[in-house]
């Protein structure tokens, strides 16, 4: 099973399960406009393998999830919070990597994209914080080179409608992916 956390409207969700139908997905999105949305998007296409919850993606983790659960965690342009006073809010926490850790799988040698968190965002100062959160956590997580998930489009950094609206304005995007050290 894969978790989406922060699935906005849906597309990677509806994209990725469809082109892995033999993989359970769940989105979790905290506006509920967007998680309703999400969820009838689903419906329309007949996806099967995804569910879409409203709830906060962090107290989700935290408190309801089981250790070793997810083959995938994936956290796609999250809100940067971009005043220093707000950083608290940003999901890329030490806290919530540490909870990340817990809830993913061990890497499988049968399933090469097991124990992997995969981020990306468009962002510069986000992503310098989270190689920062990164580099401390390295204990937990070794790093890996950003490849898009399958459902991406040629040029694409995952294939949203967030990250295709703003490639027009010629934003950079930036990615990396977290694999899981074992305990």
């Amino acid at each position: 099973m894969d978790l989406e956390i922060g699935s906005g409207k849906g597309t990677f969700l509806v994209q990725q399960a469809s082109l892995e139908p033999q993989v359970r997905f769940l989105g979790v999105e905290y506006a509920r406009a967007f998680a309703l949305y999400a969820g009838d998007r689903l419906r329309r296409r007949g996806v099967a393998n995804a569910r879409m919850m409203h709830t906060d993606g962090v107290m989700l983790i935290r408190f309801y999830l089981p250790n070793d659960f997810f083959r995938q965690v994936h956290l796609y342009f999250p809100d940067p919070w971009p005043k220093k006073r707000h950083h608290k809010r940003r999901f890329f926490q030490t806290e919530n990597l540490i909870e990340v850790h817990r809830v993913l799988m061990d890497p499988t040698p049968g399933l090469p994209e097991s124990g992997r968190f995969r981020v990306a965002t468009d962002h510069a100062d986000y992503f310098a914080w989270m190689e920062e959160h990164a580099k401390q956590a390295e204990h937990l997580f070794e790093r890996l080179p950003y490849e898009p998930p399958a459902s991406a489009g040629e040029c694409e950094v995952v294939g949203t409608n967030f990250e295709r609206k703003y490639r027009e304005e010629g934003r950079t995007f930036h990615g990396m992916i977290l694999r899981k050290r074992p305990a």
